[in-house]
């Protein structure tokens, strides 16, 4: 049995350059979200993960500055401020940028797969969750099942899509398409249990350089405080998870007590059985002559 593999997405070294975006849609035949430059608009043209974009990288315009007022800036020229190093300065108080490349969790409680009633959604032998177009009937039940909202139907065709973790490229030994092309290793691909400690032994070197708010997403958490049972595919913030538009807490709805969809539909087929059988089963009554031809003539009864 292949041990599980996963992704370590490193916030604080994400550029925002969206080679994983592209990676992903040309790995997998997606449409593009378009590239209209319009007022009032962002370079995030993407917006969210849909059937279409598998991989989605955040824009997050921290609007507060980093120490909690905005720096006075001197004018320019003849005030003895010459020697002011405003990169320095928007550094430290200025407003800045967050990126983050957001993906599906591969969780360990996957709530899609509990509530799939085809077998469309399963996990593979890396450990990860895939969803099966053919087997797909586009009952949607996966979507409100999903804490992080990942998974959606597509536009065209009704059927549920989201990242497989390059499932085609794994078995064949290969890296997924968005890992291979991050430039700054932001995004890193492997067996899980090494990338969980790669991600530990980054997070205490960034407050051994004073940037005490690192913390991990989704790994390493305390016995029964996991999301989602653990996520295959974590991040390293620096910003409570709100800010990248990831939930606090996150668990399946099977853990909340909900029937699983599939033993569910099953239940029901059975009973829509019983009922047919019991009704060929039963002694039919030959309709009276009088109703018969009234049937058939429109006779009153």
């Amino acid at each position: 049995m292949p041990e599980r593999l996963g992704f370590f997405t490193d916030t604080t070294v994400c550029i925002g350059c969206k080679a994983c975006e592209v990676a992903c849609k040309q790995w997998n035949d997606l449409p593009s979200d378009g590239g209209e430059l319009r007022p009032g608009g962002s370079y995030d043209h993407t917006g969210e993960l849909s059937a279409s974009t598998w991989r989605h990288v955040r824009f997050v315009e921290m609007l507060e500055p980093a120490g909690g007022h905005m720096p006075s800036l001197p004018a320019s020229g003849g005030n003895g401020h010459d020697d002011v190093d405003l990169v320095e300065m928007a550094i430290d108080g200025g407003d800045r940028w967050l990126f983050m490349s957001d993906v599906c969790k591969h969780c360990t409680h996957a709530g899609c797969l509990d509530a799939c009633p085809t077998g469309a959604i399963f996990r593979s032998e890396f450990g990860t969750v895939v969803v099966q177009a053919d087997v797909c009937n586009g009952c949607g039940y996966c979507i409100p099942s999903c804490p992080f909202g990942v998974i959606d139907r597509d536009q065209e065709d009704g059927r549920a899509a989201k990242c497989t973790l390059c499932y085609d490229r794994l078995e064949d030994g290969l890296e997924p398409a968005c890992a291979k092309s991050c430039p700054t290793d932001s995004i890193q691909f492997g067996p899980y249990e090494q990338l969980v400690e790669r991600a530990r032994g980054r997070v205490q070197a960034l407050h051994e350089r004073g940037i005490e708010t690192a913390y991990l997403y989704g790994a390493a958490d305390a016995p029964g405080e996991e999301l989602a049972g653990g996520l295959g595919a974590f991040f390293l913030l620096t910003e409570p998870p709100e800010r990248y538009g990831l939930p606090a807490q996150a668990e399946s709805p099977l853990e909340e007590g909900v029937v699983p969809a599939t033993a569910a539909a099953i239940a029901a087929g059975l009973v829509a059985a019983a009922g047919v059988a019991a009704a060929f089963a039963l002694p039919s009554r030959p309709a009276p002559a009088k109703q018969l031809l009234s049937r058939v003539r429109g006779w009153p009864r």
